[in-house]
């Protein structure tokens, strides 16, 4: 797969997430770059509530991104980085 389909497939819930990261380009930086911002939203929507909605919000505007072809960081957490 290439950059921006993985970065797309990152979004399509955690299966999709967990297809991108196997299948994807391991050296590809904008895949892994939405691929380490769309596990922090994953991450934050477990918290019941505001953090669902936030989830949300942060998702729809990282999915945006990447169909753009944009690896803009996210507001607040933007800087985060678990992959490396």
């Amino acid at each position: 797969m290439n950059g921006k389909t993985t970065a797309l497939v990152s979004y399509i819930g955690w299966i999709g997430w967990l297809i991108a990261l196997l299948a994807g380009d391991k050296e590809d930086q904008f895949a892994k770059f939405h691929l380490n911002q769309n596990l922090i939203i994953y991450l934050i929507g477990l918290i019941p509530v505001i953090g669902s909605i936030a989830a949300l919000v942060l998702w729809i505007m990282g999915l945006i991104n990447a169909v753009n072809g944009e690896a803009k960081p996210l507001p607040v957490i933007g800087e985060w980085h678990i992959l490396k």
